[in-house]
C-alpha cells in the first residue's frame, strides 16, 4: 500500500481523500462551469502504486452525494453520478490467472450516462453516451459499453467484457469475463454466461482455459437462461426463456429446452 499522501503537480500534499475544493486546490480537479458536485461527494486521486491522476467533470455533470471518484476519470457532459457510487477504483488482487496490482484511471462516463446509485465501476471502463448503468451494477475493470446501452439493476459484468450500442441486459444478470454483447442484443432477467470449462482456481498442476460466449448482433435470449462456455448466440436469434444453452444457435433460429434445441425460426 502506498502512503496516505503524495505531493501534487502544484506541490501541495495529496490526501488519499479529497473533497472537491481540496482536489481543486491540488491542481487535481478541472471542471467546467455549471457543474453540480455535492459537498459529500469524495475524491480519491492517488491509485494503490501512490500514482496521482486529476479527475475530469464536464459542463452540465452531476455528481451525487457520497459518491467516490478515483484519479483518471472523465465525467462527459450533462452525465449523472448518482449518490453512493463508486468510479474508478483500482483493481487489486488475484483475478482471471494474474495479480492486479492496483492501476488506477481510464474511465470515461459519456456524455448524457447516468450511473445510478449504489453501481461500482472499476479502473480503465468506458461507458458510452447516453447509457444507463443502473441501480447497484458492478463494471469490472476494462468493460466497454456502448452508447444508448440499458444496464438493468444488479447486473455483475465482469473484466474486459464489450458491450454494443442499443443493447438491454435485464437485472439480475451475470456476463461473465471477455464475453461480447453486439449491437441490438436483448438479455432477459437473470441471465447466467459462463467461461470456464474446467472450473480450474489456483491449480498449479492446471493452466484454466478461459472461453466466453458471445451475442451476435440482435440475439434474443429470455429470462432465467444459462449460457455455457464458447457458445455463439447468432444474429437475430432467439433463446426462450429458462434455457440450458450448450452449443451454438444459428443466426435466426428460434431455440429452447435443456439443453437448448432449435424449434424453427425466430
Amino acid at each position: 500500500m502506498t502512503s496516505s499522501a503524495i505531493s501534487s503537480p502544484r506541490g501541495k500534499i495529496v490526501a488519499r481523500e479529497m473533497t472537491a475544493a481540496e482536489l481543486d486546490d491540488a491542481g487535481l480537479l478541472r471542471a467546467d462551469e455549471n457543474v453540480a458536485i455535492s459537498r459529500y461527494a469524495v475524491f480519491v486521486p492517488v491509485d494503490e502504486l501512490g500514482e496521482s491522476r486529476p479527475i475530469t467533470i464536464h459542463a452540465g455533470a452531476v455528481i451525487g452525494r457520497f459518491a467516490v471518484v478515483h484519479g483518471g476519470t472523465t465525467i462527459g457532459v450533462q452525465a449523472v453520478v448518482e449518490d453512493h457510487t463508486v468510479v474508478g477504483q483500482p483493481e487489486l488482487g488475484y483475478a482471471v490467472g494474474r495479480i492486479h496490482p492496483g492501476v488506477g484511471g481510464g474511465v470515461h462516463v459519456a456524455a448524457g450516462a447516468v450511473v445510478r446509485a449504489g453501481a461500482v465501476i472499476y479502473a480503465d471502463v468506458q461507458v458510452g453516451v447516453n447509457t444507463v448503468v443502473g441501480h447497484h451494477c458492478l463494471l469490472r475493470t476494462a468493460v466497454r459499453v456502448g452508447a444508448d446501452t440499458q444496464l438493468g439493476h444488479h447486473l455483475t459484468i465482469e473484466r474486459a467484457a464489450r458491450i454494443g450500442r442499443d443493447v438491454r441486459c435485464s437485472p439480475g444478470s451475470h456476463i461473465t469475463s471477455d464475453t461480447l454483447l453486439a449491437d441490438r442484443v436483448f438479455l432477459g432477467a437473470g441471465v447466467r454466461t459462463i467461461n470456464d470449462k474446467t472450473l480450474t482456481w489456483r491449480d498449479p498442476s492446471r493452466r484454466s482455459v478461459l472461453a466466453a460466449p458471445r451475442f451476435d448482433f440482435g440475439a434474443k435470449v429470455g429470462s432465467g437462461s444459462v449460457v455455457l462456455a464458447s457458445v455463439t448466440i447468432g444474429a437475430h436469434a432467439l433463446v426462450g426463456a429458462g434455457s440450458l444453452v450448450t452449443r451454438d444457435i444459428p443466426a435466426g433460429a428460434l431455440a429452447y429446452g435443456h439443453p437448448a434445441r432449435v424449434q424453427g425460426r425466430a
